[in-house]
């Protein structure tokens, strides 16, 4: 048990006022890129870019971003996707897009690293549809002040970040036209497979973190930073035996809440419920990460 709590508690983190957090986040919604690499966390602003917010839920909310693929890398620069479906029946080209959005662009919400924003065609600043991308860097520079400024609709998670930033270490090939920055993996050949490329799986949107209970906000969390124990990235609800819980099928494990204490189980490992920790505790961790 205490092997597990070594490699599940995060290292000396300072836990951070609730109020203020909650305060910035509570009318966000959240959504989860399901991706080949694991689970990129986007919190969206709602408020403050309204109607970029509900382009991008409008092509969630459709299916569209299923298998979806990430076709630009540039390390120390953005990784975009949004555009490209290769689903199991073949490489399918760039998804039916809705109406272009209007910018939203705002000096408020600057293209800084972690951020999300909107792509668009060059000399045209209202032609965002349904690509974006992850700035890599503080680019407010650069794209803050070109084409209208590029809108930020959004910010990634902390554990989200990690993915994005395993994404933009990934090696790319030139495949002409839009991927010529195009990250694959185990490619040696000379013809690039479905499986070479960085699929999203799956796209979950959560409700706004004020609708979400605690538990939840702590479960949203271990997922995403604790994937090699709690897969796949979303798991299965459930309430028995006074525990709140997530039950996770690829990998046999379990995280609950009760008595304000936070639970896990991993037979795998061992037959015994374990403790994390206080719920307060890790809400505070959870908070402090984006959730």
């Amino acid at each position: 048990m205490n092997t597990i709590l070594r490699l599940l508690r995060p290292g000396l983190l300072a836990i951070v006022s609730l109020a203020l957090a909650t305060t910035v986040w509570a009318q966000s919604t959240m959504v989860r890129l399901h991706t080949t690499q694991g689970a990129i966390d986007i919190q969206l602003y709602d408020t403050a870019a309204p109607k970029t917010v509900a382009n991008f839920l409008s092509y969630v909310r459709s299916g569209a971003y299923t298998d979806n693929f990430i076709h630009r890398s540039i390390p120390g620069f953005v990784v975009q996707l949004g555009g490209y479906a290769w689903p199991a029946s073949g490489y399918a080209g760039h998804i039916t897009t809705f109406p272009p959005v209007v910018n939203e662009f705002s000096v408020a919400r600057s293209n800084v690293r972690g951020t999300v924003a909107m792509a668009k065609l060059g000399g045209d600043p209202n032609s965002a549809t349904s690509e974006f991308f992850f700035n890599l860097v503080n680019n407010a520079a650069n794209l803050d002040t070109q084409n209208g400024g590029f809108t930020v609709f959004g910010r990634v998670t902390t554990p989200g970040m990690a993915v994005v930033d395993r994404i933009a270490a990934l090696g790319t090939v030139n495949a002409g036209g839009a991927f010529t920055n195009l990250p694959v993996v185990n490619f040696s050949g000379s013809t690039i497979l479905r499986e070479h490329v960085l699929r999203l799986t799956d796209v979950t949107e959560f409700p706004p973190l004020f609708a979400q209970s605690d538990s939840d906000r702590i479960f949203n969390y271990l997922e995403a930073a604790y994937p090699q124990y709690l897969s796949p990235s979303h798991g299965q609800a459930g309430v028995a035996s006074g525990y709140t819980f997530r039950y996770y099928a690829g990998s046999n494990a379990y995280v609950a809440t009760a008595n304000d204490k936070v639970w896990y189980l991993l037979p795998s490992i061992s037959p015994d419920i374990g403790l994390l920790g206080d719920k307060a505790f890790w809400l505070s961790i959870a908070v402090q990460a984006g959730y």
